[in-house]
């Protein structure tokens, strides 16, 4: 893997997934990362036991470790003169500067833009927020479910009226680790053009932003037509049969995305072992499928139900159209492409007990990034200390007097 990262040092003052994750992946890419904790309890997502119905045991916090991969970690007391004078020694050494801070609690801080380039006027500043750095709603927090979610237009546009209720991301860390990569996109754009030009620019990216650019085209089109996004109702006919999911005998399903339907009729046909349909008039080509596509997709349907998945994924190997099965997390981490193109990163803790995680989503020089581990809190604390001139007496004065961790 080409760690196009390499050399960028990357002070980073955030904590819980969205920001954090950001500067896992750039760290996955070769970038050091210092993470500034809180003195006492550290990021807060140390403290979290659970997610949804899953709990948080023994000494892998798997949440943790997806957003805080391969950093370096200081517990520093940012409320104390001494201790943000420090901070400012780590700013004049680094490239970005990186925040989930609301505005006004920078600027309580003394780490808003103004002051970090007053010690760095090179460096890159980079903020992600719930709703944006402007307008009424600027200075209110906000999680992953509700700007990135619930505020974008995706929650309705998942929400079925069946359901009785609305319809929640589909795991933790949803639209963070979406939100994510669109700030370590911008980090890298931020560092090129400073590249080009000498200028050293903001990034701005919110939760709200990054859940507008997913539901972008639904969106586009629901002003156009002057009416929300909504999911279509379940006994809605199917104009293309071969679009469409197919409950097979074990209670699974079959997602087919065939948009060229005629010509991937006949050869799904003989995939399923009914060839004789691919020449029956019904559906002899693009226009009588069409047309009688009510009748091709209950028999879709009938054919499915007859075998249970393993059979159909052995049976559909071969096939030239568009499928898949339709996997939890488990079979996603063991899908045969995911091992092929290294998407899962062998890992371990500082205790050496084992775990895995998603590798960044980019590769460069046609490997996967190896995913570092989370640090210990502090781990790292005398280390990033001596990095900036203080000695072994100065940093035991300031752990006493509680400034460092």
């Amino acid at each position: 893997m080409t760690a196009v990262m390499n050399g960028v040092r990357i002070l980073e003052v955030a904590e819980h997934t969205f920001v954090p994750a950001s500067s896992a992946l750039l760290a996955d890419w070769g970038a050091e990362v210092i993470k500034i904790e809180h003195v006492e309890r550290g990021d807060a997502m140390r403290g979290l036991a659970a997610s949804g119905t899953m709990p948080i045991t023994g000494d892998i916090h798997a949440l943790l470790e997806h957003s805080n991969r391969g950093k370096k970690s200081l517990g520093l007391d940012l409320k104390s003169a001494e201790g943000l004078e420090i901070l400012y020694k780590l700013a004049e050494t680094a490239d970005v500067f990186l925040t989930n801070k609301l505005p006004a609690v920078r600027q309580s801080l003394k780490i808003g833009l103004e002051e970090i380039r007053r010690h760095n006027p090179n460096i890159i500043y980079v903020s992600g927020t719930g709703q944006g750095e402007r307008g009424p709603d600027a200075d209110k927090g906000s999680y992953d479910s509700l700007a990135f979610w619930c505020r974008s237009g995706t929650a309705v546009a998942m929400t079925r009226p069946e359901y009785g209720h609305v319809a929640g991301p589909p795991g933790p860390g949803y639209g963070d680790s979406i939100g994510a990569m669109t700030i370590a996109g911008g980090i890298m754009g931020a560092l090129f053009h400073r590249l080009n030009t000498g200028e050293a620019t903001t990034v701005d990216v919110s939760l709200l932003a990054s859940g507008m650019w997913a539901m972008g085209q639904g969106i586009a089109l629901s002003l156009l037509l002057d009416r929300p996004f909504t999911p279509p109702p379940t006994d809605m006919p199917k104009a293309n049969p071969l679009v469409a999911n197919y409950m097979t005998k074990d209670g699974r399903w079959i997602s087919l995305c065939c948009l060229q339907a005629g010509r991937y009729w006949m050869p799904l046909c003989e995939a399923i072992g009914k060839p004789e349909l691919g020449s029956d008039r019904r559906f002899a080509d693009h226009g009588a499928l069409m047309a009688n596509s009510a009748e091709a997709a209950a028999i879709l349907r009938d054919t499915f139900a007859e075998r249970p998945v393993a059979e159909w994924r052995e049976q559909l190997d071969g096939f030239v159209g568009q499928w898949t099965v339709v996997q939890d997390t488990l079979e996603a981490a063991a899908d045969r492409q995911s091992v092929a193109n290294g998407y899962m990163q062998d890992c371990q803790t500082a205790s050496g007990s084992t775990f895995k995680l998603v590798a960044a989503p980019v590769q460069f020089g046609g490997q996967p990034a190896k995913a570092g581990r989370a640090p210990e809190f502090n781990e790292h604390g005398d280390e990033i200390l001596a990095s900036v001139g203080l000695d072994w007496d100065t940093i035991v004065d300031l752990k006493v007097k509680g400034v460092v961790a």
